[in-house]
C-alpha cells in the first residue's frame, strides 16, 4: 500500500510530496523543496527510508534540500537531462530572483531523457512524462494504477506554469498540457508544484487556459 504525504515550504510556498510503501518502508521524495530538516522528520515520523529523490525541474524552489537530503541519505539523484545547467547556476538563481546566494544543487545520479520510462520502488511505480513549456527540463510522474499525476510547475488549479523564464514556451506548455496530460484521463487527481490537489477533469472543463487554448 502507498501513502503520500505533503508538504508545502519555502520561500514560494512549493510543494514536496514523500510516496511511501507501507509495507517496506521505503519511500521516494519528489522535489526537494526546502527545509531539508522537515523533509528528514516527515519521513522518520513514518519509519520510511528516503531510497531516491526525483525531481521534476531545476528552478530553485524545486531542488533548494537536494544536497542535503541526499547527502542525508544517501539516495541518488533524478532529474531530466536539461536540467544540469540550472543546476550548475542555482547560486546564481537565487541572485536573479533578489534573494541572496543559494546553496549548491545535488549532483545528478542520473539523468532522464524524453522517452517515457518506469521508476520502481518495491510498490511505487511512477512513469515519466516530458513535459516542456514551463522549462525545458520539466518531468512529471505518474502513478498510473494509483490514477495519481506530480504535475510539478506544469498545470495547477485554474491556472498554468508561467513560460516568461528562460527555457519557458507557452505553445509547448499548451501542448504539453493537452496532447500529454489530459489523455491520462479525467479521473486523474494532479498534485503539482503550487496551489492545491485538483483533477484532469476539473482542469479540463474549468481552467480558463485550456478552455482558450483549445477554442
Amino acid at each position: 500500500m502507498l501513502k503520500i504525504k505533503t508538504h508545502t515550504l519555502g520561500i514560494v510556498q512549493t510543494s514536496a510530496y514523500l510516496i511511501g510503501d507501507t509495507e517496506t518502508h521505503n519511500a521516494i521524495l519528489i522535489d526537494p523543496v526546502d527545509e531539508a530538516d522537515v523533509l528528514l522528520k516527515s519521513a522518520q515520523e513514518e519509519n520510511w527510508t528516503i531510497k531516491l529523490i526525483l525531481a521534476t525541474h531545476a528552478h530553485f524552489d524545486h531542488v533548494l534540500a537536494s544536497k542535503a537530503i541526499k547527502a542525508a541519505t544517501n539516495a541518488p539523484f533524478y532529474i531530466h537531462k536539461n536540467a544540469t545547467k540550472w543546476l550548475d547556476l542555482l547560486p546564481q538563481q537565487g541572485r536573479l530572483f533578489g534573494l541572496g546566494e543559494f546553496p549548491q544543487a545535488a549532483k545528478p545520479d542520473r539523468l532522464l531523457d524524453d522517452q517515457t520510462e518506469i521508476i520502481e520502488l518495491d510498490a511505487i511505480r511512477l512513469e515519466t512524462i516530458y513535459t516542456p513549456g514551463h522549462s525545458d527540463d520539466h518531468l512529471a510522474y505518474f502513478l498510473r494504477d494509483q490514477r495519481v499525476l506530480f504535475a510539478g510547475d506544469t498545470l495547477f488549479a485554474g491556472s498554468i506554469g508561467r513560460t516568461d523564464l528562460p527555457g519557458g514556451n507557452y505553445h509547448q506548455l499548451m501542448q504539453s498540457i493537452t496532447q500529454k496530460l489530459l489523455p491520462l484521463g479525467d479521473d486523474v487527481q494532479v498534485l503539482a508544484g503550487h496551489t492545491q490537489p485538483t483533477t484532469l477533469e476539473h482542469e479540463r472543463k474549468t481552467n480558463p487556459f485550456i478552455l482558450d487554448y483549445l477554442e
